[in-house]
């Protein structure tokens, strides 16, 4: 029984290896997600998918990889944007994902899992047969035998599906008129990487790949792409620029602020480079030296929205909240109420303690959960807002909001259920703390049952 609990055991772990994101924090930053987009959208449209039905979710992992894990979204870890040199490669990662997405290999999954574990059942049924007659030896070989061809048969499922993500992204990345150097660039660090940790490119290692080995997928897609009249198409400068940017600023913020400098030196004049240090700066409480960067970035462009929420972030997480409301406006403002933005705004707000600020506070955190529920900061923000008014009610339902989200089940059903018995039966409100209750105690049967 040990084989067999190993080799399932084994399966298991490899079906929670496509679905991290759980266990993971997300990284959300409006800038990034709108450029994170803008790159994807002639993907998505290559696809045959609806613009805007792809979500696009940063994963706070610094292992270079990207994943699906139902439905259609593509996550990414942070390691790959900080690996990619160019839009052109985390677009041919972000084509590969679609090609997951469209081949509905998440929902196949199960179908290579329950071949495989056959197999495995079989062969235990015939080594237990063989040792019933007395042939020990012979039956632990039929167990370990059949352990090893399921896991091939698994494998090897799972390298047809990646072949298949392969050939559909080189697809996509034609309609698009994007060119797949960037795919093949990315799949060369991918060998590097491999190399670089002594992993063999022996045939013996490409049986126990859940992935075709890297130097054959270059060598397979190489004759596609090079044929393909996007082979020598330019990226957007203008989309280039903003990739460096967004990549600058996330390792600036995820990087010990020495490496961050080393970097990104002070000789070094560049956007992306003033914004690395500013964060650089602003971890390790040099406000003069961070707003310093800020400003400096401010008079390349006055009205950038993001250029005015950092400066107004520095601010406000530097004990000035006063002093952060004028950027902090002006970015909600000029980004179009963008969700992210505005919940930082009404943090500020908040974080005045001055009450007149507070309906202005309410105003902009309702218009933020509005267009992006999914946003348990501002919920938590609305909450507070709520409390400081004596609405209790209210303020349990926006804390119900977010241990939903937060996957805090046992909590959100209590404070969904205080809500509602404070709030008239019926309204909107009323009838959202029901739906939050149904949800929580249908997640806490559902682990019940899993133990």
């Amino acid at each position: 029984m040990r084989l067999i609990s190993k080799l399932i055991a084994t399966f298991v772990a490899l079906s929670l290896s496509v679905q991290p994101a759980m266990a993971q924090s997300v990284l959300r930053d409006a800038e990034t997600e709108a450029v994170l987009q803008e790159m994807a959208a002639p993907l998505v449209a290559a696809a045959g998918l609806e613009p805007g039905n792809v979500d696009i979710v940063l994963i706070n992992d610094p292992s270079i990889n990207a994943f699906v894990a139902g439905g259609q979204a593509i996550y990414i870890h942070s390691g790959l944007i900080d690996a990619a040199d160019s839009a052109n490669e985390v677009q041919g990662v972000i084509a590969h994902e679609l090609g997951h997405i469209t081949g509905g290999h998440i929902i196949r999954y199960g179908e290579g899992m329950q071949e495989a574990t056959g197999i495995s059942l079989l062969s235990l049924l015939l080594g237990v047969g063989a040792a019933v007659a007395g042939a020990g030896d012979a039956g632990m070989g039929v167990i370990m035998a059949g352990q090893r061809a399921a896991l091939g048969r698994f494998l090897a499922f799972s390298r047809v599906q990646e072949s298949a993500a392969d050939a559909a992204g080189a697809e996509y990345l034609s309609k698009a008129g994007i060119s797949g150097k960037g795919s093949l660039a990315f799949f060369g660090k991918l060998q590097n990487q491999a190399m670089r940790y002594g992993y063999s490119q022996s045939d013996e290692v490409a049986f126990n790949q859940t992935h075709p080995l890297s130097a054959e997928r270059i060598t397979r897609l190489r004759e596609d792409y090079v044929v393909d009249p996007a082979w020598e198409a330019e990226t957007d400068p203008a989309l280039e620029g903003k990739f460096q940017r967004i990549k600058a600023k996330l390792y600036g913020y995820l990087t010990e602020p020495k490496r961050t400098l080393n970097a990104y030196p002070e000789s070094d004049q560049r956007v992306e480079a003033r914004y690395a240090r500013a964060y650089a700066y602003h971890k390790s409480a040099l406000i003069d030296q961070a707003l310093s960067e800020t400003d400096a970035l401010l008079k390349v462009d006055p009205k950038d929205p993001y250029f005015l929420e950092l400066r107004g972030q520095v601010l406000l997480e530097s004990g000035k909240p006063d002093e952060a409301l004028p950027a902090l406006r002006e970015a909600t403002e000029r980004s179009g109420f963008e969700p992210l933005i505005a919940s930082i705004f009404g943090h500020a707000l908040i974080a005045t303690e001055n009450r007149e600020n507070f309906d202005e506070a309410e105003r902009v955190l309702r218009a933020a959960v509005a267009r992006d529920r999914y946003n348990p900061f501002a919920w938590y923000q609305l909450g507070v807002v709520y409390a400081a008014r004596g609405d209790m009610p209210r303020a349990r339902l926006a804390s119900a909001e977010q241990q939903v989200m937060s996957r805090r089940y046992t909590e959100a059903l209590r404070s969904a259920q205080a809500a509602q018995a404070g709030l008239d039966e019926g309204t909107p409100d009323w009838l959202r703390a029901q739906d939050i209750s149904f949800q929580a105690r249908a997640e806490l049967e559902r682990m019940r049952d899993r133990k």
